[in-house]
């Protein structure tokens, strides 16, 4: 239950303001001048809010479009990534928005049509290179769909750019608009994934790890290209059983045909986000385990890290081809 919305004055009016506040009849409406009154406000807590969010309306002004960082990627020459939301319903500990920003609160971008144009603008200036855009860096790309719309909205700019791909991020179970549609082979919908056991006490407020193979499975089984993102890797006791039950478990599930992509990606995090994360969780397992600083980086140990992505990837070779694997390393 969202207890309060503030909304931009500038876009009260806006078609996709009107038609998401209608899904929050009961909830108080705040006028503001800009989001960052509130989101940007310096001494909140949150924790606190996290458990019970409000959801701001806003207008995006720049910065729609943005360059992958380096090591994000499954094989295009140039990677991008575009959020129409900040910050996520789910409470994952390992989430770096936790340390990114000091409010828990959604923010929703109404302005749509200017990703459009953002995104078309990088088309045409990159006609040489392979592209592929990530939506859902700064938030889960499908969990708040039916709320927001906005897969649906720009998956209509993609039909029209056949050879430029779009993965959307996420751990939900949401299944519209994909299952209402003919499968489009530039679209990858790709899922974060730990095992069972570790997403009962790290994945707070996610659907199940097996509900989550079972809407892959569905949406495989359709036609959609599936991505497998294990992205962090989780040490942990007996973290082989449980990525070897996890894994094999996906691949006897999953039509392999449809597989777009597989990627493995160490858990890090930079020192400073690091220490805030910290701050909120100081009795974490996770944080005060096999974690140390490399440079500026607070990460497991090469060794562990290698170990657990040569593991991974010797089991997915069983299945998969060596083309289709990749490694995340932000």
């Amino acid at each position: 239950m969202i207890e309060t919305i503030y909304v931009e004055e500038a876009i009260k009016n806006h078609p996709r303001t009107k038609f998401i506040l209608k899904k929050f009849k009961k909830s108080r409406i705040i006028l503001i001048n800009k989001y960052g009154e509130i989101f940007n406000k310096r001494n909140q807590n949150f924790r606190i809010q996290k458990a019970n969010p409000n959801l701001i309306l806003a207008h995006k002004k720049n910065g729609f479009v943005l360059p992958a960082p380096d090591g994000f990627g499954i094989g295009s020459s140039k990677n991008f990534y575009f959020s129409h939301m900040y910050n996520c319903i789910y409470d994952c500990r390992y989430c770096f928005l936790q340390g990114m920003y000091s409010s828990a609160n959604y923010v929703i971008f109404v302005n749509f049509e200017d990703f459009d144009i953002a995104l078309k603008k990088i088309i045409e200036n990159n006609k040489n290179s392979k592209l592929t855009f990530f939506s859902g860096y700064d938030c889960d790309s499908l969990a708040l769909e039916n709320v927001t719309g906005f897969a649906k909205h720009i998956l209509s700019f993609f039909k029209t750019h056949h050879q430029i791909e779009i993965e959307f991020r996420t751990k939900s179970i949401q299944k519209e608009p994909f299952i209402l549609m003919k499968p489009m082979n530039n679209v990858i919908l790709a899922y974060s994934l730990i095992p069972e056991l570790m997403a009962n006490s790290l994945d707070n407020k996610t659907p199940s790890i097996s509900k989550r193979i079972r809407v892959i499975s569905e949406l495989a089984s359709r036609g959609w290209k599936i991505g497998l993102r294990f992205d962090p890797l989780i040490h942990g006791k007996n973290w082989k059983e449980l990525y070897q039950e996890l894994l094999e478990n996906l691949y006897n599930t999953i039509s392999l045909d449809e597989i777009h992509s597989v990627s493995f990606g160490p858990l890090r995090f930079p020192k400073r986000m690091f220490k805030d994360i910290f701050k909120l969780y100081p009795n974490e397992p996770l944080f005060t385990s096999s974690l140390s600083a490399n440079n500026k980086i607070i990460s497991y140990d090469v060794e562990i890290e290698e170990e657990m992505t040569s593991f991974c990837k010797d089991i997915s070779l069983k299945y998969i081809k060596e083309d289709l694997i990749f490694k995340c390393s932000i």
